[in-house]
């Protein structure tokens, strides 16, 4: 076999392969006895008619077309080998010549992982919001707390902030009412925010026993982004009275016996959330401005799979509806073509991040245990409420575990990157985030732990806290079909194509 390749861009190339008639043999044979099995001649046992009765019976072009089907792809296999380029997604194949008994020539145009130089990221310097829990904080916790222990008290009086009532809902657009709107006995908050945009408003001041319209914009169902009347009644109103915060609530709420040894125990808990926070706001600092300092050349077709997936992920919450997706855009003050650019600009941004993120894992030589899978694996049943075996059954029917894997080592890189990084608080002092994080330069602590792929890497997100190390759920999150980069080690670069007709005929794959 014979093959050149001819770069296109730093992100395509396009293999040119000529295959000798003579190395073909396997094929021919392959495609003789599948043909045999298939087709019944008078004279022959099934399976054993020779190849010349076989070429008589259905014609060489028959013959030649399941050879260039069966060969294609393995003789691409091999030339993406020989070129030494990663390919991304499938290849565009056509079989440019087939001259029975000479060879078969066919080209490949595929996209390729560009070489990406890394930037020196040692350089990185960010500042993060300080972790320091105050008295504030910690009385903010400790009310939170006496508000899941308190009681609902009716009162005679105007709706006010924080109040719970039960209320009476009802909407009209254009004067055709809105049957998901409408609702009898519904107990709210006041102020949480959490129904229709403009109800908190209304609701304060009014009384039980009171009616009052207002409209708003809605913003799912039929007829979300169009503006609608509605109507919400008062049935009753109550207040929430909070216990006293002394030694008997802390013996209620807890296991510890005094109100100073809760404070402090809901001290140190939001200190560890304050320090989550931090870290996370580390990583995203830093993979902003690792990105900014990266030349990372994108591969066309695999952003417009990404923006495809997010353009039907988007498009989805709305059964399909492109005109109902269009309709919520505005209502969100853009217009469809400014969301269409933004998604396109995110989907650049995801595929940037997994290329470099994967470079560098590969210059550091990262390495994904088989523990560190299954975390990640039960991390995200958890999330979606099945079972671990559920979601590998389900990731494998998707062949989403690749995708998986290359998340969690992508995860892995990043967290390489911040332990190098310069991280500071508001005041310029360093932050050490190595609990969250380990220590640059660091070796993993368990040998003899089953390694899934790669060499020694540094060590990488430790405990509960290994979620802070992963990167932009935006960018590489796997459980989305948008992760479209993944791991390529030790994958077979074969392309699936057929080839119709007689010879000549052109292949897309």
């Amino acid at each position: 076999m014979k093959s050149t390749v001819e770069h296109l861009s730093p992100t395509r190339v396009k293999l040119a392969v000529e295959v000798p008639f003579d190395e073909l043999k396997p094929n021919f044979d392959k495609a003789y006895k599948k043909m045999a099995q298939q087709v019944r001649i008078p004279g022959f046992r099934p399976g054993k008619a020779p190849a010349r009765i076989l070429d008589q019976r259905l014609g060489r072009g028959v013959v030649l077309e399941e050879v260039v089907n069966e060969a294609v792809p393995a003789k691409y296999g091999e030339a993406v080998t020989e070129a030494e380029v990663q390919p991304l997604g499938q290849p565009d194949i056509e079989v440019t010549e087939i001259e029975d008994g000479d060879k078969l020539a066919f080209t490949a145009e595929v996209d390729i992982r560009p070489e990406i130089t890394v930037p020196d990221y040692t350089s990185i310097a960010v500042e993060v919001d300080d972790a320091e829990v105050t008295d504030d904080d910690v009385d903010e916790q400790l009310k939170g707390l006496q508000a899941r222990f308190g009681t609902l008290t009716g009162v005679e009086r105007a709706v006010q902030n924080g109040d719970f009532v039960v209320i009476d809902l009802s909407a009209t657009v254009d004067g055709e009412a809105v049957e998901e709107a409408q609702t009898t006995g519904m107990s709210h908050e006041v102020g949480s925010g959490q129904l229709i945009e403009g109800l908190d408003e209304a609701l304060e001041g009014m009384s039980a026993g009171e009616t009052k319209q207002f409209t708003t914009k809605l913003v799912a169902g039929d007829h979300a982004g169009k503006d609608a009347e509605v109507t919400v009644s008062v049935q009753t109103v109550k207040e929430r009275q909070l216990p006293e915060a002394d030694d008997e609530f802390a013996q209620l709420a807890s296991e510890f016996d005094t109100l100073d040894e809760l404070k402090d125990d809901l001290r140190t808990r939001y200190s560890r959330v304050k320090k989550m926070e931090q870290g996370s706001q580390a990583r995203d600092r830093v993979l902003d401005a690792l990105l900014e300092a990266a030349d990372v050349p994108l591969p066309e077709s695999v952003v417009q799979s990404e923006v495809e997936v997010r353009a039907h992920e988007a498009v989805h919450e709305f059964d399909h509806d492109e005109a109902r997706l269009t309709e919520y855009v505005e209502s969100q003050g853009q217009t469809r073509e400014e969301f269409d650019t933004e998604l396109r600009t995110n989907a650049e941004q995801a595929v940037k991040t997994q290329l470099l993120l994967d470079k560098i894992a590969d210059e550091a030589n990262v390495q994904v245990e088989q523990n560190e899978l299954m975390e990640r694996i039960m991390m995200q049943a958890q999330r979606f409420g099945v079972s671990p075996e559920e979601y590998i059954q389900q990731a494998q029917q998707a062949n989403q575990l690749g995708a998986i894997f290359a998340d969690v080592r992508r995860g892995k890189a990043l967290a390489t990157v911040v332990q190098s990084a310069t991280i500071t608080g508001p005041g310029g002092s360093d932050v050490d985030l190595s609990e969250l994080f380990g220590t640059a330069g660091a070796e993993e602590s368990d040998e003899d732990a089953p390694v899934v792929e790669g060499a020694d890497a540094a060590a990488g997100p430790t405990d509960d806290a290994a979620q802070v190390a992963d990167a932009d759920s935006d960018a590489s999150d796997p459980d989305s079909p948008s992760s479209q980069v993944e791991a390529d080690a030790g994958t077979d670069h074969e392309a699936d194509t057929e080839v119709v007709g007689a010879p000549d005929s052109t292949s897309r794959a």
